[in-house]
C-alpha cells in the first residue's frame, strides 16, 4: 500500500518555521534586533526576551549535567 504524502497549505508552513525557529536553541536568529524592530522601539523588549531565554537554556544545561554525573 501506497503511503500519500501530506501537502500543507503556505500558512501551515510558515506556523511550522516559526514554531521550530521559536523552539531551536539561543543561537538561532530569534533575538536579533532587525531595524524594522528598531524602529518600532522594540529593542529593549527583544534583549530583555533574549536574555530570559539564554539564562533558562543556562540553567537547563546545568541541571542536564548534574543528572550526568
Amino acid at each position: 500500500m501506497k503511503k500519500h504524502r501530506k501537502h500543507y497549505s503556505p500558512e501551515e508552513k510558515n506556523a511550522i518555521l516559526r514554531r521550530h525557529l521559536w523552539t531551536t536553541s539561543p543561537n538561532s536568529a530569534i533575538g536579533c534586533i532587525t531595524p524594522e524592530s528598531m524602529l518600532a522601539g522594540r529593542q529593549q523588549e527583544i534583549d530583555a526576551e533574549r536574555d530570559r531565554k539564554l539564562e533558562e537554556t543556562r540553567k537547563q544545561r546545568q541541571i542536564r549535567r548534574q543528572q550526568a554525573a
